[in-house]
C-alpha cells in the first residue's frame, strides 16, 4: 500500500478544500484509497466559472509566444514528474 494523495481544487489561483471528501479507490485493490479530493459543490463550480470568465480576456489577448511558453512549462513539469504520474495513473 502507498500513501494516499490529499488533493484540493484549484480555483482562482488558490487551493480550495471542502467538507465532504470523495475517495478514489484502486480498482485492482479496492482496500486501497488512492486519493481524497473535495466533493465540489455548486458554489465551487460557480466560483471556478467566474474565475475562468475573469481570466479569459487577458488570456485571449496573450500572444502565441506567451501561450506556447505556458504549454512548454506544463510539458516540462509533466516530464519531470513522469515516473510519479505514471505510478499514480497505473494504480
Amino acid at each position: 500500500m502507498t500513501d494516499t494523495l490529499e488533493l484540493s481544487h484549484w480555483i482562482n489561483g488558490e487551493r480550495v478544500g471542502g467538507d465532504r471528501p470523495a475517495e478514489s479507490i484502486n480498482p485492482s485493490d479496492t482496500r486501497e484509497v488512492v486519493a481524497r479530493t473535495p466533493d465540489g459543490t455548486a458554489s465551487d463550480v460557480d466560483d471556478a466559472v467566474a474565475a475562468a470568465k475573469a481570466a479569459f480576456p487577458s488570456w485571449s489577448e496573450a500572444s502565441p509566444e506567451v501561450r506556447s511558453d505556458v504549454l512548454d512549462k506544463a510539458s516540462n513539469l509533466l516530464m519531470e514528474r513522469r515516473e510519479s504520474v505514471g505510478r499514480l495513473l497505473s494504480r
